[in-house]
């Protein structure tokens, strides 16, 4: 998808995390056939919910080039999804699928899939404005919905807030500015297979938030 903001995204090589750089190189020398660079925030322009992960996975968005797709993640955020009516088709975790997001975008508040799943704090602050631009990009924007807490901070922070704002939670909701944040637990399987997470639980976070968009 393309925005109006000329900075929402990061360029194909981004150069401001020498740590993320170094593990793009890595990925690409093993992996001359992934994506290997910035996820690429995905939707609908006109979305007024936006789905805010943590980063790309390496063999996910990493190797795709598309959020939450190829990794575990991806089955239940877009199983959600095409639930609650904000995508359509059939997700085949590829990229040239027929899947579509209907008045929903995805992104990350990290667009490089970092070592380990674990951006650093300077590379979250690096990563910011892109997610601010993002939001800012959206005319139509109402819900955010979080996944996991530093997901959760840096909206916040992106927004002019503070990280304690509102507390961390799963169904934490929040207003910041024009926009209400729905917190959620983060969809990955390590979440889905302890437990901790569940899909009436996922639902639920969905449920509202479309609830909110139509009342507002």
């Amino acid at each position: 998808m393309s925005y109006s903001a000329a900075t929402a995204e990061p360029p194909r090589d981004c150069p401001l995390c020498p740590r993320l750089v170094a593990y793009r190189d890595e990925n690409r020398a093993e992996h001359p056939d992934w994506y290997n660079g910035p996820a690429p925030t995905w939707g609908d322009p006109d979305a007024r919910l936006i789905v805010v992960g943590l980063a790309p996975g390496r063999s996910g968005a990493n190797r795709t080039g598309r959020p939450f797709t190829g990794d575990g993640a991806g089955w239940l955020l877009y199983a959600t999804l095409l639930k609650m009516g904000f995508a359509s088709g059939v997700y085949e975790a590829r990229p040239d699928d027929t899947l579509k997001l209907v008045d929903c975008v995805i992104t990350n508040a990290v667009r490089c899939a970092p070592p380990g799943n674990k951006p650093t704090t300077q590379e979250e602050n690096a990563c910011r404005p892109f997610l601010l631009s993002t939001l800012r990009a959206l005319p139509r924007l109402k819900a955010v919905v979080t996944l996991g807490d530093v997901s959760r901070k840096n909206v916040l922070k992106a927004l002019g807030a503070k990280a304690s704002a509102a507390p961390p939670g799963h169904g934490v909701e929040m207003d910041v500015g024009p926009y209400r944040i729905f917190n959620s637990y983060h969809c990955s399987r390590l979440n889905t297979n302890t437990g901790r997470l569940t899909p009436a639980m996922f639902e639920d976070v969905f449920r509202a938030a479309r609830a909110h968009i139509e009342r507002n």
